[in-house]
């Protein structure tokens, strides 16, 4: 669909205008320019125009962007305008969390099966949707033409159980495993480590402390005349 590659720092961005321009429909809001959208963002209006232009720009010199087509356009180009069956590998409290999530099929995000290895759960339902063995994955696969799977299971079991997902036909990983997957370029991985994530708040907090000190140890010097 579109020519030149976008960069990974605009993909990452379009869920976020995407999720802000959700709120401004919710609120009947019916236009809104790049400046008024990068004072609600923390993006600049310059970032935002720039990010549009990669796929036609969607604005209008003078009245800037009509917020139901943008929030409209921006859906088709992450996709979310099909519909995509996931399975999710791994039902411990991660993986329950993920199947009570309801959000998913607003965005046509369809949870079709939930497996696991513990005999206690087979059988057991959320949100109606069955517990199953993973001895059933690959048929189930097959049948339910699932695209995407979570995977939430231990990491030494994670590249296995990966490499048997892509042979059945699975496209995409969504890895909450912490580890990395060696699989074929074509197969999409999204990973979503929350150690890491921790880490870089830690890192961040760590980093605004020690410059807070240090603007207090200046302020000090200042005051001694030192």
């Amino acid at each position: 669909m579109y020519e030149k590659t976008i960069s990974s720092a605009v993909i990452k961005r379009l869920p976020r205008y995407y999720r802000y321009l959700g709120e401004l429909l919710e609120n009947d809001v019916v236009r809104i320019s790049s400046k008024e959208l990068s004072e609600k963002m923390q993006v600049t209006a310059s970032q935002i125009r720039q990010d549009l232009n990669n796929f036609g720009g969607f604005g209008q010199q003078g009245y800037g962007y009509n917020v139901e087509y943008l929030y409209t356009e921006i859906g088709k180009i992450l996709g979310l305008d099909q519909k995509y069956n996931i399975i999710i590998i791994g039902a411990g409290n991660l993986g329950q969390a993920l199947a009570n999530y309801t959000d998913f099929e607003r965005r046509g995000f369809y949870i079709k099966g939930i497996f696991d290895v513990n005999p206690r759960l087979i059988g057991m339902s959320i949100r109606g949707v069955e517990i199953r063995l993973v001895d059933e994955l690959e048929r189930f696969i097959k049948e339910n033409n699932v695209q995407i799977a979570a995977l939430t299971i231990p990491k030494t079991k994670a590249p296995e159980v990966a490499a048997d997902l892509v042979r059945w036909g699975v496209r995409a990983i969504w890895n909450f495993v912490p580890t990395d997957l060696n699989l074929p370029n074509d197969i999409m991985v999204e990973n979503v480590h929350l150690t890491e994530s921790l880490m870089r708040l830690s890192y961040n907090l760590k980093a605004k402390d020690e410059a807070e000190a240090k603007k207090r140890a200046e302020a000090v010097r200042e005051e001694s005349g030192v």
